[in-house]
């Protein structure tokens, strides 16, 4: 039969035997804010720990600009303590953070300088005795069964095997637990994604001109649930709104695709990260799609930044400095696990007897289909069930990060980055539990998993109780 010119042309790669490069106790796939405290908990373990990581450096989204949202719950206590705490601390220590900041409206703003986590991350992976393996990425995964027996990988020097006995997959993308088979859902009930960001970086911001213009006069400079007088009184600062600015902009014929300035402070005297390029319809699992979203970044740039020379005060001199080294995603693949959360379990604070972690943020949608967001607060905090970190189909592997087991909804509360780096503390912890038992996560003793990290310096709702052995209080099946 004659195939059609528009046909899918295929070729079918020779088989071949793949070096196995290395062995280990636990496998941390990727370098971002999970799977960089999951490796680092881990290695406390004693056991070996390895991580591999696509790009040249580890820190993930820590690096394209953005402030680490949600160490503080809605309350103003702090809920992300433990190893992630412990991250931070070193971070301020080489002048690479803020510190915890209240916020109005993301609950707290952790702003960390990029190169720095770059650094500090990497050092303190070295220093815990985790191998790790930059410039490689994962192109399959071999089973025996319901178990990983190994990733395959591919890089400079070719394709070669890394194997352990439990993986946990901090990809973002759940890249290994799709390959491996199990199953996964992406989007709201139509398929459709938050649109990603492409962030950038401008000089010569006068960030004192501009917060006490807003302070000053609320009338013209409009912001979305933050008051305004919250400027007088803070000199490192998130600015989300200044609505009608991009109206009037729009108007004189500016490219501009989302309806809210966001400008976020850096460390750095005159420095200001901007989250306002918005590429609808960008799917991250695709390549061809991430590509189209980067070229429309980089188009949607030149106008935000004249939008902001002209409209908002303090950037009259502002200049361009860089972009981000990739786009920030927001949603892709969730994966379906033994415990799916849902809407009602973050707005009703849910609190599950195998909670591993507190989270606090809000419900925060960037609409798939327009310019605008959904936001949803609970008024306090809602606990992370360890069971929504644990795949179906696949018996020695652990989700920690953005796509673990969620609705849609729920995956736009747990997504931002401190509560992927208290997930990622609780499945590194987890994985060497499991190691050392050789037990299936699906097995593990949860409590004694909330044992270890209180032990740790975690925060658990009801830790009093755990520590004292009673049955928790509340349990949310």
């Amino acid at each position: 039969m004659e195939q059609s010119p528009n046909s899918p042309r295929f070729f079918e790669e020779p088989a071949r035997q793949l070096p196995v490069r290395a062995e280990y106790d636990v496998l941390v796939l990727g370098g971002g804010p999970s799977g960089l405290i999951a490796a680092l908990s881990a290695a406390e373990s004693g056991l070996r720990v390895g991580l591999v990581e696509n790009r040249s450096f580890v820190g993930g989204n820590m690096t394209i600009g953005l402030p680490i949202l949600g160490f503080l719950g809605q309350k103003g206590n702090q809920i992300i303590q433990g190893m992630p705490q412990k991250f931070i601390e070193r971070l301020q220590k080489a002048g690479g953070s803020s510190g915890h900041r209240y916020c109005p409206l993301h609950m707290s703003l952790t702003i960390v300088e990029p190169e720095l986590v770059k650094t500090v991350g990497l050092e303190m992976l070295l220093e815990a005795g985790v191998d790790v393996t930059l410039h490689s990425m994962i192109a399959g995964v071999i089973k025996d069964g319901r178990n990983i027996a190994g990733v395959i990988l591919q890089n400079k020097g070719g394709r070669e095997v890394v194997t352990a006995k439990t993986y946990i997959d901090c990809t973002g993308d759940a890249d290994v637990a799709y390959a491996a088979g199990v199953p996964t859902e992406k989007g709201n009930d139509d398929g459709g994604l938050q649109p990603p960001t492409l962030m950038f970086c401008l000089a010569g911001v006068d960030t004192e001109k501009l917060r006490h213009s807003i302070a000053q006069h609320p009338k013209t400079y409009m912001l979305d649930f933050i008051p305004n007088e919250y400027f007088d009184q803070n000199n490192q600062f998130i600015v989300v709104g200044l609505k009608e600015l991009i109206k009037e902009a729009r108007e004189a014929g500016f490219n501009i695709k989302t309806e809210r300035t966001i400008i976020i402070t850096g460390l750095r005297p005159g420095e200001a990260w901007i989250n306002m390029t918005r590429m609808a319809g960008v799917d991250g699992t695709d390549p061809r799609s991430l590509t189209e979203g980067e070229i429309e970044g980089r188009r949607q740039i030149p106008d935000i930044q004249r939008y902001l020379k002209e409209y908002v005060p303090g950037f009259e001199n502002s200049y361009f400095t860089k972009t981000a080294p990739f786009l920030g995603i927001r949603e892709t693949r969730r994966i379906v696990g033994h415990y799916t959360m849902d809407r009602d379990d973050v707005l009703n604070r849910a609190r599950f007897d195998d909670a591993i972690a507190v989270a606090s943020y809000p419900i925060d949608i960037h609409r798939p289909t327009d310019d605008g967001c959904t936001l949803e607060w609970s008024g306090d905090c809602y606990d992370i069930p360890y069971r929504s970190l644990v795949p179906l189909e696949v018996d020695n592997l652990l989700v920690a990060g953005r796509c673990i087991s969620t609705t849609h909804e729920a995956m736009a509360a747990i997504r931002v980055m401190a509560t992927c780096m208290a997930m990622g503390e609780a499945a590194g912890r987890a994985a060497a539990i499991c190691a050392q038992k050789n037990i299936r996560p699906e097995d593990m003793d949860v409590k004694a998993l909330q044992k270890e990290l209180l032990a740790h310096g975690a925060y658990l709702r009801g830790a009093e109780e755990l520590s004292q052995e009673k049955e928790p209080c509340v349990t949310n099946a």
